[in-house]
């Protein structure tokens, strides 16, 4: 029977300069989720990032600066851990994850099937595509860490994913913070370490405002460069997870 401890459940939102979209997204998940704590990551932000997650009812974890998502997604698995949540939720600050898929990615994760659930944008649900190399590098992702998972991965670059415990614990000491490495890498270090991994089919939506990190141009290098993120992460000693200290 689960314990208080397993039910709860924090939704981490990693942001950098979101002042303009981030009042829509809390409401959102106000509205979708409202059982759940939320904590805005503000990745070092230039903007009112931090003020406006603030206004709006978020917990704000303040970063001096950018350190990446990989860099503010642990930072929220430490506070995750440290603060007793059994669920975690990562969800993207600029509107194209919709909150109203946050319960199928929780319901996976209620039925054990998995420790790690990603939210794929290509599993039969929605019409988003990607094309040219960013396409190709994408599938042969995929197609890479299904077998290093030994399960079916269409998304392996997704930022919408739900952990339980198991998984919080070891993100919270071990989880990359180089571009992509927080997808990529995440995953093999999750299956070297035994923490399973599935995936439920959500749409993805347009941005809500803002402006994009990276140029679809430079989205592309940056995939290819994750190729070299997963064959550090393959060439690496596989890291177990430690049993959990109960004081």
């Amino acid at each position: 029977m689960p314990s208080d401890t397993d039910e709860r459940l924090l939704i981490i939102i990693p942001a950098w300069n979101e002042q303009v979209t981030l009042p829509g997204v809390l409401a959102e998940i106000r509205a979708a989720v409202p059982e759940a704590d939320i904590l805005v990551v503000n990745d070092g932000s230039t903007d009112w990032t931090a003020a406006v997650a603030a206004h709006n009812g978020a917990d704000v974890l303040d970063l001096p600066l950018n350190l990446g998502v990989g860099g503010a997604m642990r930072a929220g698995y430490k506070y995750a851990l440290r603060n007793g949540y059994g669920r975690t939720v990562q969800l993207d600050a600029d509107g194209q994850h919709d909150p109203k898929n946050v319960s199928l990615l929780i319901d996976q994760l209620a039925s054990g099937v998995s420790d790690v659930v990603i939210g794929a944008r290509f599993a039969g649900t929605g019409t988003y595509t990607a094309r040219g190399p960013r396409w190709w590098s994408m599938k042969l992702l995929s197609f890479v860490l299904s077998r290093v998972c030994k399960t079916r991965l269409t998304d392996t670059t997704s930022g919408f994913k739900a952990c339980n415990r198991t998984a919080i614990r070891l993100f919270a000491s071990n989880y990359p913070a180089e571009y992509l490495g927080d997808t990529v890498e995440a995953l093999v270090i999750a299956s070297r370490a035994g923490v399973s991994v599935s995936q439920v089919g959500v749409e993805m939506r347009p941005r809500a405002g803002g402006t994009a990190s990276h140029s679809p141009v430079k989205a592309a290098v940056f995939l290819l460069r994750a190729f070299f993120a997963l064959a550090i992460a393959l060439s690496r000693p596989s890291e177990p997870l430690e049993a959990e200290v109960v004081l």
